[in-house]
């Protein structure tokens, strides 16, 4: 059985993603700064705690025991990403899948995305020159479309489209977390098919 630590498990697509780790032998740590936001949706399997990623000892507390961390976050990236990677090492944890966003390295056709974007810039930055075993998924705009159509696109290559639906990307973050080396070290646009 795989332990997951999710990172900021109120946001949209850590709640959409939840029942699909759910269908898989995972267990899963819920980390969120006020848990009561949050139902447990499997207490046999999954267990919430209330913690910050900014907070180093909670943060490494919440690592204990883990196989793979996926971080839903926003607000202060680079700090949370310097956390989160000063976390990792500290508990010998190695596999981490980060969310980010099109648009951090200029990759979107015909688009210029301003200030806006430097947090996911700088965090993935940090991420990138780290020695862990992570992939940067940089999705399109999220929509609500059911089913598992995507495509990727490598760092340096151009973003294609510009949306995807949250459950393409929640399949595709439970094969990440469930299949090792699966787009390791690797930065991935992620976009509808």
């Amino acid at each position: 059985m795989t332990n997951v630590l999710i990172l900021g498990a109120n946001g949209h697509l850590a709640r959409n993603t939840i029942p699909v780790f759910l269908r898989t032998d995972v267990r899963l740590r819920l980390f969120l700064r006020k848990p009561a936001r949050l139902k447990n949706p499997d207490p046999a399997r999954a267990e919430v705690m209330e913690g910050d990623v900014l907070d180093d000892e909670a943060l490494t507390s919440a690592m204990q025991g883990q196989d793979v961390v996926y971080a839903n976050l926003a607000g202060p990236m680079a700090q949370q990403a310097k956390n989160i990677i000063t976390a990792m090492h500290a508990t010998g944890l190695k596999r981490l899948i980060f969310i980010s966003s099109m648009g951090i390295y200029d990759e979107v056709p015909g688009e210029r995305y301003r200030s806006i974007l430097d947090p996911y810039r700088d965090s993935a930055a940090l991420i990138e020159a780290s020695d862990l075993e992570y992939t940067i998924l940089r999705p399109g705009w999220f929509k609500h479309d059911p089913g598992v159509n995507y495509k990727i696109t490598r760092k340096g290559e151009p973003f294609s489209g510009h949306n995807i639906s949250l459950d393409s990307l929640s399949h595709l973050i439970v094969e990440l977390a469930l299949t090792p080396g699966l787009y390791a070290r690797e930065s991935i646009g992620v976009s509808d098919r």
